[in-house]
């Protein structure tokens, strides 16, 4: 589809250099597609020896609070991305107030970043979401708890992720102790249960060309299946109807153009029996339910974000097989990659310590197309 953008994109030329905050392995395997594409990749992340930084051009290790180092980098940067929506919105500030641009954009970031916020932002655009209730006190999540038929899921606004921050809530009252402290530390908010049949999500890519011109392209769905709150596996195609499939790509769209975004970014839904969708967050970034992209499409979600950030067109979206995708945690990155059968990709994230659910690698095998 196409629309108006606040302002046309010139596109950066080959050997430009693109700037990524933060240094994890969705950093890394956006500096491999944007090397391969021609770009030098520059790394900002706090930590020595980072997975990102060891397959880019360059590379600075500072505090995200650092306004020299953060100005040099911008200074070195035509363009900055971040691998992560947890990036200081005031790190954000800082590059742009040194002159370079942030794609995507500051508001993509700070919607992302606080659950109530996000929650209520999607809502506001008529993306339905789960229930949910602002906490202060141990006395708000009585009441809420009591709104939602004494169970929830109590969550920290900030900071939260494959499954920390989260204390399931029942009528037992078991979890109660430990959710007031959590209360009494952070910001939270409690989430009613949603009985859903399965999790879904869309990975949308949004770009703008010379004319100012909107491209957005939206990758089939797939099907997320999680353990410990984590990611465990990814399967296309999701096993929805075609009009649920579209759905979500349409609720993908608008967000998107909600945010005026430039950039890949993901949005989880919950598949209720009725079949409705209701959004459970979504992520301004590549994200972990895309990783089967590369090896089923024939443009991956880390080519289509650095394609879209510096103004080159969209690439075709179009899948060529089915495919399913498993995260690797802890130990199991020691199986032996041979060990795999002939059509599975193995993605080694270049990571040193294998700490139990940390995310370690990625699998994907290539699958024929299921009769339907």
């Amino acid at each position: 589809m196409t629309g108006a953008l606040t302002r046309a994109l010139t596109p950066l030329p080959s050997g430009a250099v693109i700037g990524i905050l933060g240094g994890g392995q969705l950093g890394r395997l956006l500096a491999l597609a944007a090397g391969q594409l021609g770009f030098d990749v520059h790394i900002y992340c706090p930590e020595e020896n980072c997975p990102a930084a060891r397959v880019s051009a360059h590379a600075t290790v500072a505090a995200y609070d650092d306004k020299a180092a953060l100005a040099a980098f911008a200074a070195q940067c035509d363009i900055v991305t971040y691998e992560f929506e947890n990036v200081p919105a005031q790190t954000v500030a800082e590059i742009e107030r040194a002159g370079a641009e942030v794609r995507p954009n500051a508001r993509a970031l700070e919607s992302s970043q606080d659950r109530l916020a996000e929650k209520t932002f999607l809502n506001g655009i008529g993306i339905p979401t789960v229930a949910f209730a602002a906490l202060e006190t141990g006395a708000d999540l009585e009441a809420a708890l009591a709104g939602f038929g004494g169970k929830g899921l109590l969550k920290t606004r900030r900071d939260g992720y494959d499954g920390k921050g989260q204390i399931r809530l029942s009528a037992d009252g078991h979890a109660m102790p430990d959710a007031m402290s959590l209360i009494d530390a952070r910001p939270c908010l409690l989430e009613a249960f949603a009985p859903f049949e399965r999790e879904i999500s869309v990975i949308v890519a949004r770009g703008a060309n010379l004319a100012g011109e909107i491209e957005t392209l939206v990758f089939d769905p797939s099907e997320n299946l999680h353990e410990d709150g984590i990611l465990k596996r990814a399967l296309v195609p999701a096993n929805v109807p075609s009009a649920i499939a579209d759905q979500a790509r349409a609720a993908g769209t608008k967000l998107a153009e909600a945010l005026d975004y430039i950039g890949v970014l993901a949005i989880e839904f919950f598949v209720m029996p009725d079949g409705a969708l209701l959004a459970n967050e979504f992520a301004p970034r590549v994200h972990n339910s895309g990783h089967w992209t590369p090896d089923a499409c024939l443009t991956g979600q880390f080519e289509q974000h650095i394609r879209a950030i510096a103004g080159w067109p969209l690439g075709p979206v179009t899948r060529i097989c089915d495919a399913e995708m498993d995260n690797l945690l802890g130990e199991e990155i020691t199986q032996i990659p041979s060990a795999f059968p002939a059509d599975t990709k193995f993605v080694p994230y270049g990571k040193t310590e294998p700490r139990p659910g940390r995310k370690m690698a990625h699998i994907t095998r290539r699958l024929p197309p299921k009769n339907r």
